[in-house]
């Protein structure tokens, strides 16, 4: 963790020079909340308000200069990392080595992509903390109820399409989980998730101006088409209209790759994204299916937030630079089933050593006696 925090302040930095040279949403993010005619309060909403919002008392109140709150929010993306090592970790005690001679925990907190999207003042930054903080605490919800809250309304307020997906992913894994949770738990999560969607679904369907829809599915995909033409239009734009589903979702999860890199930082993106692909690589093995059958409530839910993520935002997403940025908020999820599915396989190779192991002492102690 020592060692992350530099490294990760080190990005903070990269982040900060990039910025300087370049357009950055980090500079309006910081000019809004001095904005005269607007007090604290008007800031309160969702989605980019809500930064707004959390920014107002530093900028206004503590008179933070934009270098400050460069770094505030730095840290609160390293605070991210270190709630992913507890959820990896304390889900997954058995250490991995990939490629031969790297951890595989230490691999995933040390990609570069993530740290340079979590290093700014911006969305990043607290979405990623929600995000961490969320997985982290529902492994025992009673006992982190105020972790639990507190990082789901982090995501609620910044994306809330994006809570939409965390509370069917927590309530599917809750009820197909293999661990023996008492029905009265699982009522209670329901309820709680699900009260919770339909309480702000209004927020949820106006990101995509859907409130009032009669029908949601068509207004969604002119809503998609509408929005990937727009952000096709943005530099990096790639054409993913014709596209098959399957190669929308390579697309998101894979892209660049070096013959499509959209510059410097797309060349060290494509490095990252080829590690992603080798990783995912791991998952065609014998027995994949029947572990996700038989996996627990983490790794369940981590399938359905990534995938229904996956899913809505190939449709909306058609700019490699935005698709760099968007995705380094859930590929922590689909890390976390290939490293459980890894360690799964790992374990079970330990257990039937050690089953052998005792068999062939017990024959030996009975040929001794004998």
């Amino acid at each position: 963790m020592y060692k992350l925090y530099w490294y990760h302040l080190f990005f903070v930095g990269v982040y900060y020079t990039y910025a300087l040279f370049n357009n950055s949403d980090s500079k309006k993010y910081y000019l809004r909340p001095q904005d005269e005619s607007m007090g604290w309060l008007d800031h309160f909403g969702t989605s980019t308000t809500f930064v707004d919002f959390l920014s107002y008392p530093f900028i206004n109140g503590l008179f933070l200069s934009y270098e400050a709150m460069m770094l505030l929010y730095g840290y609160l993306g390293f605070l991210g990392f270190v709630f992913s090592y507890l959820f990896f970790r304390e889900n997954i005690p058995i250490k991995i080595k990939v490629f031969k001679r790297f951890d595989f925990l230490l691999l995933l907190l040390f990609l570069p992509n993530m740290h340079f999207w979590t290093a700014s003042l911006g969305k990043g930054a607290p979405i990623f903390l929600g995000l961490m903080m969320f997985a982290y605490a529902i492994k025992k919800p009673n006992r982190r109820v105020f972790l639990l809250i507190l990082s789901s309304l982090i995501i609620y307020f910044i994306r809330p399409h994006v809570f939409l997906f965390v509370a069917a992913g927590t309530v599917l894994g809750y009820m197909s989980g293999r661990e023996k949770i008492q029905l009265w738990k699982k009522i209670l999560v329901f309820g709680i998730m699900i009260g919770g969607v339909i309480a702000v679904q209004d927020q949820i369907l106006g990101m995509a101006n859907l409130e009032g829809s009669d029908d949601l599915v068509s207004d969604f995909e002119d809503f998609s088409e509408g929005r990937a033409d727009s952000l096709a239009k943005k530099g990096s734009g790639v054409d993913m209209s014709n596209y098959s589903l399957p190669f929308k979702l390579f697309t998101f999860w894979f892209r660049p790759l070096f013959i499509d890199a959209p510059g410097i930082l797309g060349l060290i993106t494509s490095v990252e994204n080829l590690i992603y692909l080798l990783l995912f690589g791991k998952i065609f093995q014998k027995g994949f299916i029947k572990f996700v059958r038989n996996s627990p409530v983490a790794v369940k839910m981590s399938i359905v937030i990534f995938l229904l993520s996956s899913f809505a935002l190939t449709f909306v997403m058609s700019n490699l630079g935005i698709i760099m940025r968007q995705k380094s908020q859930v590929m922590y999820f689909a890390f976390f089933v290939i490293y459980y599915f890894v360690a799964q396989k790992k374990y079970d190779r330990i257990i039937a050593r050690r089953k052998k192991a005792a068999k062939l002492r017990q024959l030996s102690e009975i040929q001794t006696n004998i």
